[in-house]
């Protein structure tokens, strides 16, 4: 019996969205063709199922021979062996290093080292993410620290440049690669209502503003370090609640402002310049995420505060020490609070 085809030959390699998540995700071959099958690719093309594992197997042939530009994405622009648009190379790209909240959670502010690596058996059974995704994803957040923690300039238009990535993908991992330098601590069972997007978040807060790259923007590591010099400064700020006379004047204009509004707790003050005068010490750098919980997050939720008390409170708490006559730390501490407000606001779930 005859068979006629219709053969046509091209070198632009055509390649399935749908396909290509699969085999980022970890799927097999013949569990990418069960989910394709489920989703009725056989009716929607006409197709048997032989020719659907066909065209699945060559499409993960494809990828896995695309990974290693992939790894260096500038290259995948250069390269002459396959043909690829421009808009779906930027897919290929964005799609690869794109990352499930769910796994980096778990990995975020741990060393990107192979004793980490170690610990993906677990994370994959904890997250339901397939081990092979995780071990991409981590791969891919150690090959961004590697290449950007030495570069001078912004951090996240470093990222930008080096791996072609959109700018909220940027920025996260932005927030990744400063929270591995810095290893701060997020793993304590009092931190995990917080989502990555909430602590990313903080981490964009503190490379804008408290990193030396706040102050000038091309110096060795400016967005991955915190500011020594800046976090020496703080230790002035403890004379809020040293000084009485101080400590007095500062509480009667927050209770004068607040006008009953808000409970005026002395504590919250004392929890948040302790929190300042201990960021050089490098323990006290990595709980600074736990002690925001314990010493004002938790207190605020004993005394049923709101997120609109909580916010009442330290907008005039912040601004009333704009009016101490005695006070001379004001741009130390401006720096120090617009950081500590915007992460409190983040941070503080109703």
């Amino acid at each position: 019996m005859a068979v006629e085809l219709d053969v046509f030959v091209g070198n632009t390699i055509i390649m399935s969205e749908e396909v290509y998540q699969l085999w980022l995700d970890g799927y097999t071959v013949n569990d990418a063709v069960k989910v394709r099958m489920e989703g009725g690719v056989l009716d929607e093309f006409d197709a048997k199922v032989d020719v659907v594992l066909s065209d699945t197997m060559d499409q993960y042939r494809t990828f896995q021979m695309c990974e290693r530009l992939l790894h260096s994405p500038t290259k995948l622009a250069n390269q002459l062996l396959f043909q690829i648009p421009p808009h779906r190379q930027a897919t290929l790209i964005e799609r690869y290093y794109a990352f499930d909240d769910v796994f980096v959670r778990e990995v975020l502010g741990k060393k990107l080292s192979k004793g980490t690596k170690k610990d993906l058996d677990d994370i994959s059974a904890k997250t339901g993410v397939m081990l092979k995704s995780c071990r991409r994803q981590f791969d891919n957040f150690k090959r961004v620290f590697k290449v950007v923690e030495e570069l001078k300039g912004p951090l996240v238009e470093n990222i930008r440049q080096h791996f072609l990535l959109s700018d909220k993908l940027a920025r996260d991992y932005a927030a990744i690669v400063f929270f591995a330098n810095n290893r701060f601590e997020t793993g304590k069972r009092k931190l995990q209502y917080l989502t990555f997007q909430d602590l990313a978040f903080c981490a964009g807060q503190l490379i804008n503003n408290w990193t030396v790259g706040a102050v000038d923007n091309m110096v060795e590591d400016m967005d991955v370090d915190l500011d020594k010099d800046f976090l020496q400064e703080l230790k002035e700020l403890k004379v809020l609640i040293t000084d009485k006379d101080l400590l007095d004047q500062h509480k009667s204009l927050v209770c004068t402002a607040l006008r009953g509004k808000t409970k005026c707790n002395l504590n919250l003050s004392r929890g948040l310049v302790n929190i300042a005068t201990k960021l050089t010490n490098t323990k006290d750098v990595r709980d600074f995420f736990i002690d925001l919980v314990e010493k004002f997050i938790e207190p605020c939720r004993s005394d049923h505060w709101t997120a609109a008390d909580m916010k009442l409170y330290l907008t005039h708490y912040t601004n009333s020490a704009h009016i101490l006559d005695t006070f001379k730390y004001q741009v130390v501490w401006d720096r120090y609070m617009g950081v500590i407000k915007s992460c409190i606001f983040k941070m503080y779930h109703d």
